[in-house]
């Protein structure tokens, strides 16, 4: 079995699994002709149910064979024009190299003697977006799993950081468009769920600051402690982006840590055009970014940012074998005065321990493609959603929720023969089902008071409004069937 492993002696023999697996994948990709085949779980479970792991195959060529039936075939693939889905994103070429490097070389981000170079590497990456940010001299940050765990961590320092000890008291302020993980962190913290305080949003779907305000004060009156108020910058459903300055001052105002949910509307850090949409965030005390949304990067790539560093203290725990916190003796030559205080260990920041190099991604990104590359294809996709929400809201069969401010649009089909509510929301999810079943194309579905609405999330560059286009007359199509049938069943 050592066979397997990469050393001097298999290193041809890696070369060819790898390059072989590479033009696998590059040739599925030019080749799809949909972004999803359609297979149920029903159709597939099977298939993989068959494989049996405790006998191998012995043979690269043979696996990816076997790969082909149990997952290539039917990935559903964010780089198809007619993915409209999620906030998935077709990645960039540098990022895809990054991501074999170092998955090859394995390093683990959370101490100097496991990383080296990808320390420092980690750390200028961290600089260079707490500068756009404009956080100042002082900020710090490290990269994460996700949105969820920068947001996570964001409200732990927030919490250590608030001026109580008694966390029954400690309250968070958030639009009722916020992510989830506010309040799914409230919960892991301690605070509870019902220490979230939802604050309603304007038309376009924006925090209404001078609810907010009253919220905070009210919140003082009854002696309790406003410990962060969390502003979005780009809302997963609408990519509204909440009134920063206004919050700044108010986070100001009543001693609360405010931080910015960035994970979405982070790409507009490079973009050439619309950056001072983010005005206002170089005032928050943390800010997430999710580069594998708006910077095109693979999954995971994610950061939380502050403008103090040494609050992330509040992360670090210490293990004599990772992080000693004294000088250990060494033998000749003797330890410089203070060489262990100068060792960077990114587990000092860090909730997770080991920890993969998905900074490199970014990295081989910008120096392939500089961040105005980067930046011109956010742009592109918000040029994209604003010419399709210029599509919607002149087709009759549609109702278009708000005018995007980032690259999502959220919309229903309505009949022409308007039935009940409750008709038209069935409508609009089985639409939205029996295309996804047809593997034509990808929408994604939510909910605007209470009533069914379908969502397109554009971050493929590729996509045009004529795909916009094509798909609005799929769903309409698939609506119009559910209601005939309906009506014949009647």
């Amino acid at each position: 079995m050592r066979s397997h492993l990469l050393n001097d002696a298999t290193a041809e023999s890696y070369r060819r699994s790898v390059i072989e697996g590479v033009e696998r994948v590059a040739d599925k990709l030019a080749t799809t002709r949909r972004p999803f085949t359609g297979v149920t779980p029903a159709d597939l479970a099977p298939v993989i149910d068959a494989v049996d792991l405790d006998k191998p195959l012995g043979d690269t060529s043979a696996a990816l064979d076997e790969l082909e039936s149990v997952y290539l075939r039917d990935a559903v693939y964010f780089h198809h024009p007619r993915y409209l889905g999620h906030l998935n994103c077709p990645v960039v070429i540098p990022a895809v190299l990054g991501e074999a490097v170092l998955s090859a070389v394995n390093s683990s981000l959370d101490t100097w003697d496991q990383s080296a170079g990808g320390t420092l590497i980690e750390r200028k990456l961290i600089d260079w977006t707490t500068s756009r940010i404009g956080l100042g001299p002082a900020a710090d940050g490290v990269f994460t799993s996700g949105g969820t765990q920068s947001n996570l961590q964001a409200l732990l320092l927030a919490r250590e950081e608030a001026k109580t000890d008694d966390l029954a008291k400690l309250r968070i302020f958030s639009s009722e468009c916020s992510h989830f993980s506010v309040q799914k962190s409230a919960t892991l913290l301690g605070l509870g769920a019902d220490a979230v305080i939802s604050v309603p949003v304007d038309r376009t779907k924006r925090m209404q600051s001078v609810v907010l305000a009253a919220e905070l004060e009210a919140c003082r009156a009854e002696g309790l402690v406003p410990m962060a108020i969390v502003a979005t910058a780009g809302t997963t459903d609408f990519g509204s982006i909440d009134p920063l300055p206004e919050i700044a001052a108010l986070a100001s105002e009543y001693g609360a840590w405010m931080h910015v949910d960035a994970a979405y509307g982070c790409g507009l850090l490079a973009s050439p055009t619309r950056r001072h949409l983010l005005d206002g965030i170089e005032r928050a005390d943390s800010v997430t970014v999710d580069y594998h949304k708006s910077f095109f990067q693979p999954v995971s790539s994610s950061a939380v940012l502050v403008r103090d560093g040494s609050t992330l203290r509040h992360a670090t725990y210490h293990a004599d074998y990772l992080n000693p916190r004294q000088p250990v003796a060494m033998e000749a030559p003797p330890t410089p005065e203070g060489l262990w205080g100068k060792i960077p260990n990114q587990v000092d920041k860090s909730l997770q321990t080991t920890r993969r190099f998905d900074a490199l991604k970014l990295w081989m990104t910008l120096r392939v493609m500089g961040a105005d590359g980067v930046g011109e294809l956010f742009d592109e996709v918000c040029d994209l959603a604003a010419a399709g929400f210029e599509l919607l809201a002149a087709d009759p069969r549609y109702d278009v929720v708000v005018e995007p401010q980032l690259s999502t649009l959220v919309y229903r089909y309505i009949p022409e023969a308007v039935t009940s509510p409750a008709e038209i929301d069935r409508a609009n999810l089985y639409a939205r089902k029996a295309l996804f079943a047809s593997g034509e194309a990808v929408v994604a579905g939510t909910k605007v008071d209470g009533r069914q609405y379908l969502k397109f999330t554009l971050l493929n560059p590729e996509t045009t409004t004529a795909d916009i286009a094509a798909v609005l007359d799929l769903i309409a199509g698939h609506a119009e069937q559910y209601l005939g049938e309906t009506l014949v069943h009647a």
